[in-house]
C-alpha cells in the first residue's frame, strides 16, 4: 500500500481569520486570529496542518514563519511521512522552543501518513471513536447580560457544557447571570492565571453556589503551592493549563491538581500530546484536551486524539466567523469521527 516513499513538497501560508464575536480572557481580547497553514504534497495526497501561536508561550505568526523552513527541511530530508518517530525527534531537535510551529508540521505529517495508509487518523492510532467526549463551548468575558445571552444561545445550539472565562472585578454577576440563564448547563470556569491565591480561595464559595463543575488555572502558572491550596480547599476538580505545558511538567503538578489541559499548540503536536496524556494518566491525573482559537486545519487533529481523554474543550474553530477548512462534524457537541482518510471530515481544504 505504501510502496517506495514519494518525495514530499512542503509549503505554508499565513491566513487571517475573523472571529464571530470579540473573544476576551483575563489577559486580553481578540477579534481576529492569524494561523499559519502547512501543506505536505506528495503528488497524490496533501497532508494539512496549522499553527495558532500564542504570545503567552513566546510565539507569534512571524516566529512560526521563521521556524517553518528548517522544520519543513526535516520532513523533506526524511522523505517518508510514515517515519513519524524519526521526524518528530528531528523536529524537536531543530526548533525546541517553537511548539506551535512544530505542531503545524506534526499535524500535517500525521495527516499525510494516515492518508497514505488509507485510514482516518484515529484508526492509525487504534482509538475508539465512540470514546470521544463531547466538547464544551467557551464564553469570553463580556458584560453580564451579553455573557448570559451567549450562554443561552450556545445551549440552544446543543452545547450542554459551557466554559466561562473569568478573572475580573465582577466575576459574581457574570457567573450568576449565566447560571440563571442556563440552569441545566454544566459550567466550567477558566481564570487564565488571573487570581492570586487568596482571591482564588475567596472565589470558591461563589463557584460552589453556581454549581461549577470544573475550575481551570485559577492562579499564576508558577504558583504551584497556590494551585495545591485551591485544590485542597474544594471538591470542584481543579485543572492545570498554563502550569503544565509539556509532558515533562506533569510530575511537578501531579500533587497540585486533579487534571491537566493538553493543547497541541503548547506541547508541539499530536506526538507530543500523546506523551503528555500518557504521563498525566501515569501520575493519576485526568486530561482535558484543549485548544487555542484555531482553524479546523489543526482542531481536527485534536478531535482524533479525543478518545484518549476524559474531557474535551475543542471549540476554537467554532469561535470563527469563517474558516477555509472543513471541520469534524458535531452532533450535540460530540464528534462524528468517520472513515475518511487522514482527518476525514476534518481539514478538508475548500480553497
Amino acid at each position: 500500500m505504501t510502496g517506495t516513499p514519494q518525495s514530499v513538497e512542503p509549503s505554508f501560508e499565513r491566513i487571517e481569520l475573523p472571529l464571530a464575536v470579540p473573544f476576551e480572557i483575563s489577559r486580553g481580547s481578540m477579534t481576529t486570529t492569524e494561523v499559519v497553514v502547512v501543506r505536505l504534497d506528495d503528488g497524490e495526497r496533501v497532508g494539512i496542518g496549522a499553527a495558532s501561536p500564542s504570545a503567552y508561550y513566546g510565539e507569534d505568526p512571524d516566529s512560526v514563519a521563521s521556524a517553518l523552513p528548517d522544520l519543513l527541511d526535516v520532513v523533506e530530508s526524511v522523505g517518508d511521512p510514515l517515519a513519524i518517530q524519526r521526524i518528530e525527534l528531528d523536529l524537536r531537535a531543530t526548533a525546541p522552543a517553537d511548539a506551535a510551529a512544530r505542531a503545524a508540521v506534526s499535524i500535517a505529517v500525521h495527516d499525510l501518513a494516515a492518508k497514505r495508509l488509507g485510514v482516518p487518523l484515529y484508526r492509525l492510532w487504534g482509538l475508539d471513536p465512540d470514546a470521544a467526549p463531547s466538547t464544551s463551548f467557551s464564553i469570553g468575558i463580556a458584560d453580564p447580560e451579553t455573557m448570559a445571552a451567549r450562554a443561552a444561545e450556545a445551549v440552544e445550539r446543543g452545547f450542554g457544557t459551557l466554559k466561562l472565562k473569568l478573572g475580573t472585578d465582577d466575576d459574581r454577576s457574570r457567573l450568576l447571570g449565566v447560571r440563571e440563564a442556563v440552569p441545566e448547563a454544566t459550567l466550567r470556569v477558566d481564570g487564565n492565571c488571573a487570581w492570586d491565591r487568596e482571591t482564588a480561595l475567596d472565589r470558591l464559595d461563589l463557584l460552589e453556589t453556581a454549581e461549577v463543575g470544573l475550575l481551570e488555572q485559577p492562579v499564576a502558572a508558577d504558583d504551584l503551592d497556590g494551585l495545591r491550596a485551591v485544590t485542597d480547599a474544594t471538591s470542584i476538580p481543579v485543572v492545570a493549563d498554563e502550569s503544565c505545558v509539556v509532558a515533562s511538567d506533569v510530575p511537578a503538578v501531579a500533587a497540585t491538581c486533579d487534571a491537566i489541559v493538553c493543547k497541541l499548540m503548547k506541547c508541539g503536536g499530536p506526538w507530543a500530546a500523546r506523551e503528555q496524556i500518557e504521563a498525566a494518566h501515569a501520575h493519576g491525573l485526568e486530561v482535558m484536551l484543549g485548544c487555542m482559537v484555531e482553524s479546523n486545519a489543526s482542531i481536527a487533529a485534536g478531535w482524533h486524539l479525543a478518545p484518549l481523554v476524559e474531557r474535551v474543550d475543542l471549540d476554537g474553530s467554532l469561535l470563527l466567523a469563517e474558516d477555509p477548512f472543513d471541520g469534524v462534524t458535531l452532533a450535540d457537541a460530540r464528534p462524528l469521527l468517520r472513515e475518511q482518510e487522514g482527518f476525514g471530515t476534518g481539514a478538508g481544504d475548500r480553497s
